[in-house]
This record gives C-alpha cells, structure tokens and sequence, in this order.
C-alpha cells in the first residue's frame, strides 16, 4: 500500500502531522454530520408548513422505532472500524476484509427483520412510543416508509474513514443530504404527499449513499484489501469482536430510544404544543451537537490505526486536542443559539404560545448541549483502542443511574421537567465520563508497562 501523503489514504493516520491530520477528519465528519443536520431541519420545516405541527410531532415520534436499526448500524460500522483501522495499521488486509464483509452481513440481515417486525406490528409500536389518535394518521404513513427502505439505511461510512478515505466518508453523507433536500420540496409541495413525501425524499437520499458504499467496497480499485463473497459469510469471532467492541454504541441508541420515548410518554399528558416543542427543540439539538458528533468519528480511525502500530503517545495526544475542541465548541454553540432561540424557533412553529415553549425548552436543553459531546467522544476513544469496558460504563452507566431516573422523576412535573431532566443528564454524565476516563487510562497505562 503506497505511503504517500494524500488527505484520504490510511497511511496518513500514522505519518501526518497530527494538528492538520485531525483538523482534516474532524471538518470532513463535521461536514457530513452536518449537512444531515441540516436536513433534519429543514425536513422539520417543510413538514411544519405543509402538513402543520401535529404532522410534525407525528414524525418525531416515529424516531424511537428507528433508533434501534440505527443503534445496530452503528454497532457494526463502530466494532467493524475499529478492526478495520487496528488490522491496516498492523498490516493485516485479510482481517480487514473479514471485518467489513461480516459487519455488511450482519446488518443486511437486521434490517430485513426490522421491516418485516416493524410492518406486521407498526399500530401496537406507534402506539408504544406515544402515538395518540392525533397523530396516529401521520405517524402510520411515515413510519411504513421508512421501514420499508431500511436496508438502505446506512452508507457504511465509518467503514470506509477507517481506511482513510475521510473525503468519500463525507460525499456519502453530503450525496444523501443533497438527494434529500431537492425530494423534500418536490414530494412534500410539488406532488402534495404530506408526510409520505418526507419519509420517500429520505428513503431516496438513502438509496444513493447505499449505492456508492457498494460501489467503494466492492469496485473502486484504490483500496487496501478487497471484499469478496467469501468475506460476506459471517466469521464468528470477527462478529464477536465487533459485537464486543460495538455494543456500547447498540446500548447507546436503546437508551436513547427509551429517554425519547419516556420524553414523548412525559409529554403527551401535556399536549400537542408541548410534543411539537420537544419535536424542534430536539432537531436543533441534534443540529447543535453535529460538530461534536464529527469530532468523535474524525478522531476514531486516527486513534484505532495508530493503537494497532503502537504509536500510543500520538494516540493520546489525539485525545487530549479533541476533548478541548468539544468543550470549546459546546461553550459556544450553547451560548449562541440561547441568544438567538426565539427567532430560531419561529422559523418551525407558527402559533405563538408553542413558539414560546419551545423557545423556553431549548434554552434550557442547550445548557447540556455544551457538555454533550464529552460522553460519547471518551467511550469513542476507547472503542476504537478495542477496550469496550469503560464504554459501557458510559453508555449503559449513565443512561440507567442519570438520565432515565431523571426524566422518570422530573417528567412528572410537567414539560418543563422534563427539559430540566434532560439537561441535568448531559451534565452529569459528562461528568461520569471524564471521571471513567481517568481511572481507565491510568489502568491502561498500568498494563502496557506490565
């Protein structure tokens, strides 16, 4: 495999320059995520303005049914990542080549349950996570579509960062975004479809990353290794181990369909207004937390490849620049987007007493924001070192003893319970994180001397 210095090639990870090599990946993730944010935003607002802010919430709430596929497609592209870039760095195509065909398998496979399962019982689970009969006839449409087109749903792009190719990683991600937002308007306005509209727009956008993941795994000649049918069938201790090292990840997004779908439960006492408010206060969180998002999967291939040749002092190095730029950028982004929630959020929701509950939720839901990329950067890190342990206690630790008490307890005082419960969470689990952090590097620091 050539070594030369080009910004998308797996050597790289070792040899360049580790300020540019991270500013680098980090803005390219940046981008990617970013770009989705942005569709989620503005998918909120064509479906605010043609259909109306119970079509809105409608939609929100479809998203636990579809946390769980993305929880497993993050366990596999995580777990499959971490080998991929510990194998090339320690020059084993083969078993980066069984890693990538085991993890395709294994959500291809999950998907197509996930359809059939979520079809056959798509009432009875609508109603699970807070359907009503309000928005049922919105939520029903929607949910169908998306299921339908969940094999589609990922474009493998952790998988293909870990080689180094960061820039195709991040046009999978903007090719999407960009099929998405030009079927948004069309389908929504153009064709007068509402919701299903919405659900096709992101059902296309899928298909086109899908389709370039399988052209770069199966086609694309510059690679290190290639994937071949033999690859597909799935090798038991290679799942094993990205089971292993992804579960966190899988754990992560139950958790976070359990807290969304208790949020939702707190919130349907409360009304309409109050599941709307929810609906785009939680959109511009995720849009406030994509950079944090970047920074954790730019930093992932960095960390793994230069774990697998041994190169532990850049390894944490790596970890110290990104943990401050999180906190920087969280700091600010809070502050900005507090100032200016009001107008924000009069770009979503046209009716002035929803507008100013969601103005008064997202204020204090950013007061989290600012933290929240901590927790999953440090069970990133040592994901990608292939130690899962201390992810655990990140992902699962803070999500059963914090958060979800939290939202049970504060949830039943009403909306603004429910926003303190959320904010409280981010808080201290940042701070569980970092205490983890500490006590795990110093063991980790203890065994490598042994």
């Amino acid at each position: 495999m050539s070594a030369t210095v080009r910004p998308d090639r797996a050597e790289d990870l070792a040899h360049r320059p580790l300020g540019r090599l991270l500013w680098w990946s980090c803005s390219q993730t940046t981008l990617g995520v970013g770009v989705y944010g942005i569709y989620a935003l503005t998918n909120a607002w064509f479906v605010s303005r043609a259909v109306g802010e119970t079509a809105l919430a409608a939609v929100n709430l479809v998203a636990p049914l579809l946390l769980l596929l993305g929880a497993v497609s993050t366990t596999v592209g995580v777990g499959a990542a971490s080998v991929v870039a510990r194998s090339l760095g320690a020059h084993d195509t083969a078993g980066a080549a069984r890693a990538t065909g085991s993890a395709f398998t294994v959500f291809w496979t999950t998907a197509l349950l996930t359809t059939g399962i979520g079809l056959a019982f798509l009432d009875p689970l609508l109603r699970l996570v807070g359907a009503t009969d309000a928005t049922m006839p919105y939520a029903r449409p929607y949910a169908a579509v998306l299921l339908a087109g969940a094999v589609l749903s990922t474009g493998f792009s952790a998988v293909v960062r870990a080689e180094g190719h960061v820039g195709f990683s991040t046009a999978i991600w903007v090719a999407a975004v960009a099929v998405q937002i030009t079927l948004d308007p069309l389908l929504i306005f153009g064709f007068d479809m509402g919701v299903i509209g919405a659900a096709l727009g992101t059902v296309g956008g899928q298909a086109v990353s899908a389709a370039m993941a399988m052209w770069f795994f199966f086609a694309r000649r510059d690679r290190p290794y290639r994937v071949t049918a033999r690859d597909l069938v799935p090798h038991p201790a290679t799942v094993g181990t990205i089971a292993q090292i992804g579960s966190p990840s899988l754990l992560a997004g139950l958790g976070a369909t359990l807290l969304v779908t208790l949020a939702n439960s707190a919130l349907a006492a409360a009304g309409v207004a109050a599941l709307a408010a929810y609906a785009v206060s939680e959109r511009m969180r995720t849009f406030a937390v994509m950079p944090q998002i970047g920074i954790t999967q730019g930093i992932q291939p960095i960390v793994s490849y230069n774990a697998g040749r041994g190169l532990h002092a850049r390894v944490g190095r790596t970890l110290r620049l990104s943990l401050a730029a999180t906190l920087i950028y969280g700091a600010v982004v809070a502050v900005v987007l507090a100032l200016a929630a009001r107008p924000v959020v009069g770009l979503f929701v046209a009716a002035p007493s929803t507008a100013a509950m969601t103005a008064d939720a997202l204020r204090v839901i950013l007061i989290g924001v600012a933290v929240a990329g901590v927790p999953p950067l440090v069970a990133a890190y040592f994901q990608s070192l292939g130690r899962p342990g201390p992810s655990y206690v990140i992902s699962v630790g803070t999500l059963l003893a914090l958060k979800v008490p939290l939202v049970v307890v504060l949830g039943g005082l009403g909306a603004t319970g429910v926003w303190v419960a959320l904010a409280a969470g981010e808080l201290l689990s940042a701070t569980a994180a970092l205490v983890v952090l500490v006590v795990a590097t110093r063991r980790i620091g203890q065994d490598r001397v042994r």
